[in-house]
């Protein structure tokens, strides 16, 4: 994205149809230059604002840090603030900016004077090099350092990558020792990752070129956010969790059909080891100097698609408000949000934001891509009937929605006031916000909606809950799912499914909430099917139990955990002077 000032007028633009920008003789600002011309704190005066002394701050260079375990301890006996989850209707390609108004709601909480301190995931290298981009916002709403975010940062993909294939080598090595554990080769269920888009590895067979390389075996990568170690460091609680859910990974199944865990395979203790720094949540800060907890980042069509548990725990302990963010659609992020993670952590919502943007609902009511910026008020007719979706399903948990329209500069009069009069009619605050052009300015409103949503329904009586009983068979808590989230008719098993919701309930996890992995762009599994699809059913391909994480995952349509790169990815605009300026990055 792509923000300019022309006359005092502000604009937004779309970064895939432009590459140089030159306009009236004003150059273009792109979301780097705007982060490198950021005047930044020093990370101890951010830590200091929050409370958290210089003891409890292991710095990483002089604008980023982690926290340390103590703050844990020295802080369990502050009331929790309140929880606001920011989702999303399904997107267009480009994503409709979460992220952005996510920075920008915290920007602006700081604007009315509420003490609220975000914590989001971290970006993945392979969108950053990919076509989707980074995690760090966008425009005036942002979190810095942007490159050091978007790129390496602290480690902690680097950390997961290691332990990952750690396990990976351990039980390839322990087969090629003598295999006293009769793993059969056929049957290994744990995969190496990589933190990059590389299809070429999505399917691989290693062990080739003789006895002293190893045995021969079919094998393959998943990128590192859809790893079973990046759920289990977002969900794990402490060290001794982290380490006993490692254990609990789901490797292989022996030549008597038995199930084998990472466990046995002695390995956890130096997986451990690999981990517990990046265990430990990350501080930075926004434009505007507001504390940033960027920890964890499962993708949400793949995984769970929530940070940390241990950055959002401790963000309400430090603020009055933590603002966290669930990738994609509600249908993905925020139904995991809260019926996983909230689950697990005994996370109460206050609020969700549900972002939208008005060039997604005319992509959803069928306008192609390249028309999106023109008005065309019968496509936002049809397609608005995403957004009442999402808010009704959002609703089913029983958590007030405020929607958030994310304003482009293409938005006519005529089309914002049909979205506003739409959400009046369904009884739900909405908010323009145009927090990428002008920052936590351009979010007061949606704050103040917030707030006051939160204020007239936290004592309501009829609170959060999760949407199934975890107690229900596998196949019935999908069939909830189907129904009731993505309003399907039913959902349809293939063999390969069915024999392993057999097995994975045959060795006593059936009790276990379900992930789905599907498509973002729909309700549905079929991503051309758009707006609200009806008279269609689920099919799922195949079931996956991640045990060490406590969730089963439920595979449909065409999904997968090892992305491609596009014709043109982002890496061929990114480049690096002699000086080591970074260029090119968003």
């Amino acid at each position: 994205m792509i923000f300019f000032a022309l006359y005092g007028i502000m604009f937004i633009v779309d970064v895939i149809h432009i590459n140089l920008l030159v306009f009236g003789g004003i150059k273009m600002l792109t979301d780097i230059e705007i982060a490198q011309g950021a005047k930044m704190k020093k990370i101890n005066e951010i830590a200091s604002a929050l409370g958290i002394s210089e003891d409890n701050l292991e710095p990483y260079g002089h604008y980023k840090a982690k926290l340390s375990e103590n703050l844990y301890s020295q802080t369990a006996f502050r009331p929790d603030g309140k929880l606001i989850l920011v989702t999303a209707i399904n997107p267009t390609p480009a994503g409709e900016g979460k992220t952005t108004v996510s920075v920008g709601l915290a920007e602006a909480m700081g604007k009315i004077g509420k003490n609220a301190v975000l914590a989001l995931r971290e970006p993945s290298l392979g969108p950053v090099f990919g076509i989707k981009g980074g995690a760090a916002g966008g425009g005036y709403a942002q979190v810095v350092p942007m490159e050091d975010i978007n790129l390496h940062f602290t480690g902690d993909m680097h950390a997961i990558t290691a332990a990952n294939n750690l396990l990976c080598a351990m039980l390839d090595n322990h087969i090629q020792q003598g295999n006293e554990l009769r793993i059969d080769q056929r049957r290994v269920l744990f995969k190496r990752c990589l933190d990059m888009n590389d299809r070429a590895l999505r399917n691989t067979v290693i062990g080739l070129g003789g006895k002293a390389n190893g045995i021969p075996r079919e094998d393959g990568f998943q990128i590192t956010v859809a790893s079973e170690v990046m759920a289990i460091l977002c969900l794990s609680t402490d060290l001794a969790d982290l380490k006993k859910r490692l254990g609990n990974i789901l490797v292989a199944y022996d030549l008597d059909g038995k199930p084998v865990f990472a466990e046995q395979l002695g390995c956890t203790g130096a997986m451990t080891a690999l981990l517990k720094d990046a265990l430990k949540p990350n501080l930075v800060q926004t434009l505007e100097n507001n504390p940033a907890f960027i920890h964890g980042g499962p993708f949400a069509n793949i995984a769970h698609g929530c940070n940390s548990v241990r950055a959002t725990k401790l963000a309400l302990k430090l603020g009055d408000y933590c603002i966290t963010e669930a990738g994609f659609g509600s249908d993905l992020g925020a139904e995991k949000f809260f019926d996983i993670k909230c689950r697990y952590a005994g996370l109460k919502p206050s609020c969700v934001v549900l972002v939208a943007t008005i060039r997604a609902l005319k992509y959803n009511g069928g306008v192609p891509k390249t028309d999106l910026v023109k008005e065309n008020m019968w496509a936002l007719e049809k397609g608005i009937v995403n957004l009442q979706t999402h808010i009704e399903n959002m609703h089913k948990f029983h958590v007030p929605v405020v929607v958030a329209i994310n304003r482009f500069h293409t938005d006519t009069d005529a089309e914002v006031e049909f979205v506003r009069n739409f959400c009046s009619e369904l009884g739900v605050e909405v908010s323009m916000c145009e927090v990428f052009a002008k920052g936590g300015e351009g979010g007061v409103d949606l704050a103040a909606k917030v707030c006051e949503t939160i204020a007239l329904t936290e004592n309501d009586s009829d609170g959060f809950r999760p949407l199934y009983s975890t107690e229900l068979p596998i196949k019935d808590k999908i069939e909830i799912l189907a129904k009731e989230i993505y309003r399907a008719d039913g959902v349809n098993f293939t063999s390969q499914a069915e024999k392993a919701i057999k097995e994975i309930e045959g060795i006593g996890f059936r009790n276990l909430p379900v992930c789905v992995a599907k498509t973002q762009y729909s309700l549905s599994d079929d991503p051309t099917l758009l707006g609200k699809p009806k008279n269609f059913r689920i099919t799922v391909r195949d079931v996956k139990l991640s045990a060490g994480a406590g969730f089963v995952v439920i595979y449909t349509g065409d999904i997968l955990t090892m992305p491609g790169l596009p014709k043109k990815p982002s890496a061929l605009n990114i480049d690096c002077d002699n000086n080591g300026n970074i260029s090119g990055l968003f």
